[in-house]
Formats: C-alpha cells, structure tokens, sequence
C-alpha cells in the first residue's frame, strides 16, 4: 500500500463526519461532482412518495394547508438560513437563481436610490449572471461594468448602485473576501448582492455577521435539493421594508388570496416570493435537508480544507509533474471546496476518468473541475481519484 493510501485509512477513521456518508444514496464510483448536483439523500425517495400518494394523491386541494404546503418557501428558507449564517425570516425558496439573481439586482438598484445609475458586475462570473445584469442594466437605464472582484473597492463611486458579486468562482475555485467587499461596497452607499451557489453548504458564509443585503443562491449542489430544486432568496431584516422586487405577484402579495387589482407587497421577505411554488420539487429540497442534523458548517469547512489539501497532495505524489496544474489557489482563505485542474485535452480526460469510476467535470478550454462535499466524500476516495488520474494521464 502505498503512503497516501494509507495515510488516507488514517484520516477516514478519524473523520467525524464519516458517518453522514450512510444517509446518501452511493455506490462504489468516487463521485466530485458535487459542486453541479449533489448527491441523492436517503431520505428523499420516501419523502417525494408521501408528497405525490398522499398529500397530493388523497389530501389533494386539502394539502395546502394541512400539508403545508403554503409556508414551504420560508419555512424551507429557515432551514438553509443556519447554513449561509442567517437568523430566521429572512429567506425565501422559490424560482430559479437566474430569476432571483433578477429580483436581488433591480431591487438593489431601486434600494440605491436616485443619482447612482452604474452597476459593477464580477468580470468572472458565470455566465447566466452575466445576462441578467446586463437585463437589469437596461431595465433600470443603469450602466453595466464588468470589473474583477479584487479592483471592486477601487472601482466604487457615487454612481455605483449595486455590485455583483460570486462568493467562490465556478472556474477555479476561488473564494472571494465576502466580509472586505461586503464592507467596501456599503461604505460607498451601494448595494452588494452575492451568488453563493458555490460557497453555501461548504463553508461558513455569516450573511447577517458581515452585513450583506441580498443574496441568493441554488440547492441542487452541496444542498443536495436534486436537480433543477428551487433556489433562494435573502432579504436582510433591516432593509425589507425596502426591497421593491422587480416581480410582483400574488404570493407576494400582502393579501394573496384578496385578488386586489392593486398591488401590495407581503411583510418581510415574502415580498421575495411571485408565484405558486413547485411542490414537488420544494419538498423534495426540504427533505434532502435533513442531512445537515447536528452538522455544523465550521465542521464540513474544517474537512473539505483536509480534502482539498490532501487531493492535492495526492495529485503531487502520484501524477508526473508538469502534466496538471492547479488553478485553484492553495491559501485557505482564497479556497472553496473544489479544486481545479489545468490540463492539455481535459475534456478526454475527464471522459476516461469517469470511465473508470472518478466522476468531477470539465470546463472549456483546458480545466477538469472536483468537487468536494464533505459530507460524503471521504479520504480514500480522495486518493483513488489522484491515483486513477495519474494513471488515465499516463
């Protein structure tokens, strides 16, 4: 046995998180795809029968209430606040990232006030984010600049609106300063709205400690909601009476069931919500949470930093030098849970290394992307992955 095959056995028994990996649904492939869609919790298939048999299927119309059904997008919200440092009431599950990362921008700008028409965008951002703030830009006559996230406190004026920020890069991994940019942004009088899709459920986010006003986020990665399961809203306590949302509808409405021609927004971060939630979906999120009983995020961060470090330690001892490089810094602070890999024909790598039972994915031009979920992925896992690609590399 080789030297980090065993010091890998080491680490695996003293993992205090090793038994969260019977609650999910796996098999013998070393799955480090986590950061795009989590794996299924155990709990879920039961749950989703219950859902569609019973609640849907017997209770039918009933279900709304004695189900319910109707409180499911805050009362799921308070369920992920604990995971991004957020005390209750203040976030709302619902649509999709893209339309929340809508609402949060246009209410941002609208919460700004007049005199700032310039909207900062972070120039790495994913794609679809991207999109809506250029949306966002045209719906509110604002100018969009697309700016890095380390030049955004130099790139802050009067003008500035709201800033668009992903608290770790999808790409390479990199974690931003969300307390600094958070700081930097209020200081200026602007509006910061943070993507955590990367970030919540990895590590320690402390919305309320530094701050921030909106965020929001998906479920289907280190949440474990399954695919395409709704997203989330935050509305910080002390500017919801503020937050104008671009979206209006009649579950956001302060009397939904009044059918008033008249719109008037819902208290709180209700006024996040538009129209009648996906169930099924919803639900299926609420019971993929469960998972995190009695697990707290310093935990989950204190394991995927030892991962993370030993994949690549591991990549080191096992793959020729010069054949990868990481893309993904190496400093703790700058890190999210995954690791990036640069490497000449990485998409037909990562087709044969799922091939052979380690599954991560690739990202145009050169980068194969692992993903790191504590909660059920251990240290030999980690080591077959490293040892596996040494050996497609070969």
């Amino acid at each position: 046995m080789s030297e980090p095959a065993e010091r890998a056995q080491k680490l695996d028994a003293v993992d205090e998180l090793a038994g969260k990996r019977a609650e999910f649904v796996l098999d013998d492939v070393v799955y480090l795809d986590g950061n795009s869609l989590g794996a299924l919790p155990a709990v879920v298939p039961g749950r989703v029968e219950d859902v569609v048999r019973r609640q849907w299927g017997e209770l039918r119309i009933r279900s709304w209430e004695e189900s319910g059904w109707w409180t499911a997008p805050e009362r799921i919200g308070d369920r992920i606040a604990p995971l991004v440092g957020a005390a209750p009431g203040q976030i709302v599950v619902g649509d999709s990232t893209s339309v929340n990362v809508l609402k949060a921008l246009v209410g941002a700008v609208r919460m700004a006030g007049e005199g700032r028409d310039e909207l900062l965008v972070d120039a790495t951002t994913f794609p679809t984010d991207g999109y809506i703030a250029e949306s966002a830009a045209r719906m509110t006559g604002c100018t969009l600049r697309p700016v890095a996230p380390a030049d955004v406190p130099g790139a802050l004026g009067d003008r500035t609106a709201a800033v668009l920020l992903n608290h770790v890069d999808y790409r390479t991994g990199r974690l931003h300063d969300l307390p600094g940019l958070t700081a930097a942004v209020r200081a200026a009088g602007a509006v910061a709205v943070w993507d955590l899709c990367h970030s919540a459920g990895a590590l320690p986010v402390g919305l309320d400690e530094h701050g921030v006003d909106l965020a929001v986020g998906c479920t289907y990665k280190y949440l474990n909601g399954g695919p395409g399961s709704p997203a989330y809203l935050y509305v910080r306590r002390e500017v919801q009476d503020r937050f104008d949302s671009p979206l209006p509808g009649w579950n956001s409405h302060a009397e939904p069931f009044g059918m008033r021609s008249a719109f008037e927004a819902a208290p709180g971060a209700l006024r996040g919500r538009v129209g009648t939630p996906d169930i099924l979906s919803m639900l299926a999120l609420e019971a993929a949470l469960e998972v995190w009983d009695g697990v707290s995020v310093e935990a989950v961060r204190a394991k995927s930093l030892a991962l993370t470090d030993f994949f690549l330690e591991c990549v080191a001892a096992y793959v020729p030098e010069g054949r990868v490089e990481c893309v993904t810094p190496v400093a703790h602070g700058e890190r999210g849970s995954q690791i990036a890999l640069r490497c000449d024909d990485a998409g037909d790598v990562m087709k044969r290394l799922i091939e052979r039972g380690v599954v991560g994915d690739f990202r145009a031009p050169d980068v194969l992307r692992f993903g790191f979920t504590p909660l059920y992925v251990g240290f030999a896992d980690v080591e077959r992955a490293a040892r596996v690609l040494a050996q497609t590399l070969a």
